[in-house]
């Protein structure tokens, strides 16, 4: 019967209770595929250009270019910023791949 589930409330709905399940809802994780989760870095960079470019165009609005410039930054950042975190082990390591295992001496 379709009226069974009208009157319940789902786990994600209700933000009562003092916060406590929207807590809960904005510390679950979140799982992408692999392939947009390795673009993610360089998506963050080219849309931290494109809206520096975008910048060039806007004529009319300038109560906007900050806003745009603030966001190219961010984005940019944000991308580099990934990008370093996600092959800083990988750089490490491949740099001296015997500091990694260092020899049995006994």
């Amino acid at each position: 019967m379709p009226g069974n589930a009208a009157g319940k409330a789902t786990a994600g709905s209700d933000f009562g209770e003092g916060g406590r399940s929207l807590a809960l809802f904005l510390r679950r994780r979140v799982w992408l595929p692999r392939v947009l989760y390795a673009a993610l870095p360089y998506f963050y960079m080219l849309s931290g250009l494109a809206a520096f470019v975008a910048t060039f165009y806007i004529t009319e609005w300038f109560w906007i270019l900050p806003h745009y410039v603030v966001f190219s930054v961010f984005c940019v950042h944000i991308g580099i910023l990934v990008y370093r975190r996600r092959h800083r082990k990988t750089t490490a390591t491949s740099v001296n791949p015997e500091s990694a295992n260092p020899p049995n001496t006994s």
